[in-house]
């Protein structure tokens, strides 16, 4: 019994110091973080979310998506995480985040839904690699818009959809450039155009080919979207990867969020908010697919989710925008020396 009353202490004492140091010195260090904003007090950040965004969370929290992904970006000296890249989305891929997540992120948050285990990858910024408003609607547009062809991820979907109409606007490229070009430095990118389709017209062979190589050469197959479906991390992919995620990775763990979806017949026009499914996803003639208002919640939530406001105690990882400058500076030169080709070129045919 003579030990009893310095055994109660030594309990006593490690319970507190362990509360002291877990909880109390971290609360007064991070427990009262208010929004960071600029002197005007107009940039704030973070901001509450929107009531169904709201509703979104608690409907990702009660589904288990916990479990599988998490919502926290580590620190470059403990992981890799800013240099991960997205598994869909157009060339280059969007990457997970630019700098580490930090305390004030999560200051609207309760609870904090920072995740257990990484199945599926991080949704810190998987708002932010949402596409555009304008790359958004593109694929709802008519097959022969000229918006689809220009940009780089899209230019891959329309020719695979209407071979016919992207031909006129692929026309005026042989033109301008000769039969000579393509077997100088660009061989590299024009080579696999050429080899692919060696009797059919450059015109509408050629942008296609590369689309087939990047989706080889870049992340597994079926990654780039055909023409019509959404495009990646839109609202509209999100409806179609929660309902079926298979139809994106067929070796995907990831459960169908079927029971969020309402199966309907059509009335007298289809529904804007209708999921555009193919293959044995597709509900017979006459009947539609909606998202139900948890559904809608949900995706909200998910386009919410954007941890890349820059933060005053974090560093950005802002050295990843210099190299993608230097090779758009590095053509620059090359223009001045092919006029000077040109009229020699000229020369020599006459």
């Amino acid at each position: 019994m003579k030990g009893f009353v310095p055994l109660l202490l030594g309990i006593f004492g490690t319970f507190t110091f362990s509360w002291v140091g877990l909880i109390l010195i971290p609360n007064l260090q991070i427990g009262h973080l208010e929004p960071q904003m600029d002197e005007e007090g107009t940039d704030i950040y973070p901001m509450p979310q929107s009531g169904m965004a709201e509703r979104g969370r608690h409907i990702y929290a009660a589904n288990g998506c916990v479990y599988c992904h998490s919502e926290q970006l580590r620190a470059e000296y403990a992981a890799a995480d800013l240099d991960r890249e997205r598994e869909w989305g157009p060339q280059p891929r969007p990457k997970w985040g630019q700098r580490r997540s930090a305390p004030r992120d999560y200051i609207f948050s309760r609870p904090v839904l920072l995740g257990k285990e990484r199945m599926g990858p991080d949704l810190s910024n998987i708002g932010k690699a949402a596409p555009a408003e304008g790359e958004n609607a593109a694929p709802a547009a008519s097959p022969g818009t000229s918006p689809v062809p220009s940009g780089n991820p899209a230019g891959s979907r329309a020719p695979a959809g209407s071979p016919a109409k992207p031909a006129p606007a692929a026309s005026p490229a042989p033109a301008a450039s000769p039969v000579p070009k393509p077997a100088n430095s660009p061989a590299a990118s024009t080579s696999p155009a050429a080899a692919a389709s060696p009797a059919g017209s450059p015109a509408s062979a050629e942008p296609s080919p590369p689309a087939a190589a990047s989706n080889s050469t870049g992340s597994p197959a079926g990654v780039e979207p055909k023409f019509g479906e959404p495009p990646p991390y839109s609202a509209a992919w999100h409806h179609r990867h929660l309902y079926s995620p298979r139809s994106f990775s067929i070796d995907s763990d990831m459960p169908a969020y079927r029971f969020l979806y309402e199966k309907r017949p059509i009335a007298s026009e289809p529904s804007a908010e209708a999921l555009k499914l193919t293959g044995r996803d597709a509900p017979p003639a006459g009947w539609e697919i909606v998202p139900t208002y948890d559904a809608q919640c949900l995706v909200a939530y998910l386009m919410s989710l954007d941890q890349s406001h820059p933060l005053k105690e974090v560093k950005s990882a802002a050295p990843a925008a210099s190299p993608a400058v230097a090779p758009a500076a590095s053509p620059a030169p090359a223009p001045p020396a092919s006029p000077a080709a040109s009229p020699a070129a000229g020369q020599g045919t006459k």
